[in-house]
C-alpha cells in the first residue's frame, strides 16, 4: 500500500488497520502532509511513513507486538513515567507509549500478531508453555538498535516493488523479521535461547525432514515447518542435522530450492533470472546467481543458454 494524503482522518484510519489502538492527536491540519508505504508479510506488517505536522500520538496494542522508531530532531517518546531515548526504536506488547514532535518525522514500524509469534517461538524452542512478553521497552544496546534499523531498511528494499508477490519469500521474511526483532529487545524468549536443544530422533527425524523438504520446497515453508512435520523442535532438528549430515535444515532447504530452480531452467524457463530467483525464495538475483554457481559450477544464465541449445 502506498499513498500520500492531507486527510487526517484517512491517515488515522489507515494506521488503525495495522494498530487499532493508535491515535493521532492535536494535529495541525494546515501543515499536515502524509506519505505512507506498507506491506503485509503473512501475519506481520511492515510500515514506513513521513508525516509533516505537529503531532501527538499514542499506542497501546492489544494482541500485538509493535516496534517503532521515530526519526525527528525534536521527537519525544514516553512510556508510563519513563522518558525513552527518542533516537532509538522501542517495543510494546500493550504498555502505552506516547510520542510527539513539532515539525515532521519519518516513522518505521513492524507489527506482529502476538499469538502467531508466540506459537512460532514455541515451535522453535520446543517449549510448549512459552509465554511471549516484552521485558524492556528499549533495545538491548545501540548496536541492537542499529541492527534493527538495518532489518527495516532490508524489508523496505525487498517489499518495494508495488504489486510484487513475495511468494515463498514471505515465510522466511516473516520469520527473519520476528527473530531479528526479538534479538534486539528484551523479551521472555531470552530465557529459552540457552536451554539445551532436544537431542533425540536423529536418523529417522532427519530422513523425515529431508522428505518433507523435497516435497514442499516450492511452497512458502520455513525450517520451523520442517521441524513440525518431523515432530521435533527447530533447535532439536538443527542439532540432528548437524550430527547426521554436518549441515543445517536451512542449508538443506536452500539446496532443494536451488535444485528446483535448476530443474525449471533445464525445462526451458522463459522468464528472467530475477523472476526465477524470486520464485524460489531469493530476494537478490546476484545472491541467487552466486549460490547457484557455488552449487552447480555454472551461472543461472549459462544454464538457461545451455537448455535452449
Amino acid at each position: 500500500m502506498r499513498f500520500t494524503s492531507r486527510d487526517v482522518d484517512r491517515v488515522q484510519s489507515t494506521w488503525q488497520q495495522f494498530v487499532p489502538s493508535a491515535t493521532l492527536e492535536n494535529v495541525d491540519p494546515r501543515r499536515f502532509r502524509f506519505s505512507w508505504r506498507s506491506a503485509q508479510i503473512r501475519s506481520a506488517a511492515f510500515l514506513r511513513y513521513d508525516l509533516a505536522a505537529q503531532v501527538r500520538s499514542a499506542a497501546a496494542p492489544e494482541d500485538q507486538l509493535l516496534v517503532c522508531r521515530i526519526d525527528a530532531p525534536d521527537a519525544r517518546v514516553r512510556s508510563g513515567q519513563d522518558d525513552l531515548d527518542a533516537s532509538l526504536p522501542w517495543i510494546t506488547d500493550g504498555r502505552p507509549v506516547q510520542a510527539s514532535w513539532d515539525h515532521g518525522a519519518a516513522v518505521s514500524a513492524l507489527v506482529f500478531d502476538r499469538a502467531d509469534a508466540q506459537e512460532r517461538l514455541r515451535r522453535i524452542t520446543g517449549v510448549d508453555d512459552l509465554l511471549l512478553a516484552v521485558t524492556d521497552v528499549g533495545p538491548r544496546s545501540a548496536d541492537s538498535a542499529r541492527r534493527w534499523a538495518q532489518l527495516v531498511d532490508y524489508l523496505d528494499l525487498v517489499c518495494a516493488p508495488e504489486g510484487d508477490d513475495l511468494g515463498i519469500m514471505a515465510a522466511e521474511l516473516e520469520r527473519h523479521a520476528l527473530i531479528s526483532t526479538l534479538s534486539a529487545f528484551g523479551t521472555t524468549f531470552d530465557e529459552h535461547l540457552h536451554r539445551p536443544a532436544q537431542r533425540s530422533g536423529a536418523p529417522l527425524t532427519v530422513r523425515r525432514a529431508l522428505a518433507y523438504i523435497d516435497e514442499n520446497a516450492h511452497l512458502p515453508i520455513t525450517v520451523d515447518d520442517v521441524a513440525a512435520a518431523s515432530f521435533i523442535s527447530t533447535r532439536g532438528l538443527q542439532y540432528a542435522f548437524r550430527r547426521a549430515l554436518d549441515m543445517t535444515p536451512a542449508e538443506a532447504l536452500r539446496r532443494a530450492r536451488l535444485d528446483g530452480a535448476r530443474a525449471e531452467l533445464s525445462a526451458g524457463f522463459d522468464g528472467s533470472i530475477a523472476d526465477l530467483a524470486r520464485r524460489w525464495g531469493f530476494s537478490h538475483p546476484s545472491r541467487f546467481a552466486a549460490a547457484f554457481r557455488a552449487a552447480f559450477g555454472t551461472s543461472p544464465s549459462e544454464a538457461a543458454r545451455h537448455a535452449r541449445r
